[in-house]
């Protein structure tokens, strides 16, 4: 589909056959960013991850990604991070059993303080702030700026509009506490790993990459900055929402929630704890959360391409500077591709094998191509260990009488797709927390 969004042409696929061809096929030539306003302020003049344009220095900080920040390596070593986070929140849970509980927001909580602690080392009163005002401001980077449709007049555009004051604002609350930490830290020294943390956090990484290795494009204190923002940004709001989606969608399927609950108490009520040296033998949970990703993408339109030159796709002429927004989500319930797709189905993924990474393009919940999503070990490794805890160690019914077919299912898009309402629930402690 072709679509002219006031000065832009936008094109949108919604099929893995034309898919290919932009993610695959011809995927250099769309393998660049458009410039946003939210990314432009965000992320330090689009010198993120995420958001930078195709070139060398995206180069540099994906290869940085992918072997220093989200290699398995690494997400290994910030394991008594998420285990002694997501044991705290089942302790909170636990201590309100038999009450209604706001879920969602302690998903959210405990997601925030995972990156916090693998980004920035112990948590404090700062890095408190830190996560308050990062949440404020994921919230302007959701809203649309008209002037991004109208770039030939978007000083005039933003007169009207205080969108942009609002992402500055937040961008300079956001800078000064990061700023902050990265100069305490290089004073501690840029190699010392936080007293009462025995593992290195990301920001430990990236000052040694900054002042010990030889790189192309040295790293500013501004790149580290938004290099940070990107963990947060992808980081949190999804995984949030996949644990979300995903207890939502198994309150809804009473057997299916069931089902994967006896598999967990079968393999750990032997240890009467959940481990994840033994997280190969959850056949059916990695099913679930498989099937979460298909019908509920975190991303429903992955983040928007442009293209760097002229090129034909399937006999049509595309011009330079096309954006191409690629709909995950059509694709995930492609009835071509999948049966009875409008049905949430764990067992559909016995008999069809596809991944994280794109080895289908009719599932690509983080992507494909040059610019897929870095987090394909990090997101899902957190995302099981909280359905773990939460689905081993409690039985959960809705509140007030409420019948399965009442919950709430409506979509709200921003950066992450996630449920209208909070998903208010009532736990009951089934297997007790080893303390």
């Amino acid at each position: 589909m072709h679509l002219r969004l006031g000065e832009i042409d936008n094109v949108i696929v919604s099929s893995p056959e034309i898919a290919k061809e932009f993610l695959k096929t011809h995927d250099i030539i769309f393998a660049s960013r458009p410039s946003l306003i939210s990314s432009e302020i965000g992320c330090y003049g689009n010198t993120d991850i995420a958001f930078a344009p195709y070139g060398n220095y995206w180069k540099q900080l994906r290869k940085i990604c992918t072997q220093e920040l989200l290699s398995t390596p690494r997400v290994q070593s910030l394991r008594p991070i998420r285990e002694e986070e997501v044991t705290d929140l089942c302790k909170s849970i636990a201590h309100n059993a038999g009450k209604p509980i706001n879920l969602t927001d302690k998903i959210s909580q405990v997601s925030y303080d995972i990156m916090v602690r693998a980004c920035l080392g112990k948590k404090s009163d700062e890095k408190s702030l830190f996560t308050k005002i990062v949440r404020e401001g994921l919230q302007n980077v959701s809203v649309f700026d008209i002037a991004d449709v109208y770039p030939s007049i978007k000083l005039l555009l933003h007169l009207f509009t205080d969108l942009r004051r609002r992402v500055e604002k937040h961008h300079e609350q956001l800078d000064t506490i990061m700023g902050k930490i990265i100069d305490d830290r290089k004073r501690a020294s840029a190699v010392k790993i936080d007293e009462g943390e025995k593992q290195e956090d990301l920001l430990n990484v990236l000052l040694k990459l900054q002042s010990g290795v030889s790189l192309e494009h040295p790293l500013t204190n501004d790149n580290i900055k938004a290099v940070l923002m990107d963990m947060f940004g992808a980081g949190v709001d999804t995984t949030t929402s996949v644990v979300d989606w995903t207890m939502a969608e198994l309150l809804k399927n009473r057997i299916i929630l069931k089902t994967v609950q006896d598999e967990l108490r079968q393999v750990f009520d032997d240890k009467g704890r959940v481990d994840e040296s033994n997280f190969d033998e959850l056949e059916y949970l990695k099913l679930v959360i498989k099937e979460t990703f298909r019908f509920h993408p975190t991303v429903p339109l992955l983040l928007p391409r442009e293209s760097r030159e002229p090129c034909q796709i399937n006999g049509y002429d595309i011009p330079a500077k096309t954006r191409v927004l690629v709909n995950a989500w059509a694709m995930g319930r492609d009835p071509k591709y999948w049966n009875d797709a409008q049905s949430f189905k764990p067992e559909r993924f016995l008999e069809k094998s596809v991944d994280f990474k794109a080895s289908s393009l009719e599932y690509i919940p983080f992507g494909a191509g040059r610019r897929m999503c870095p987090g394909t070990i990090y997101g899902p490794v957190i995302v099981e260990f909280q359905l773990a805890m939460l689905l081993y160690h409690f039985d959960w019914i809705l509140p007030d009488g409420m019948k399965p077919e009442d919950l709430e299912m409506t979509e709200v898009f921003g950066v992450a797709s996630r449920r209208k309402q909070d998903l208010y629930v009532v736990p009951i402690v089934s297997r007790p927390l080893l303390v």
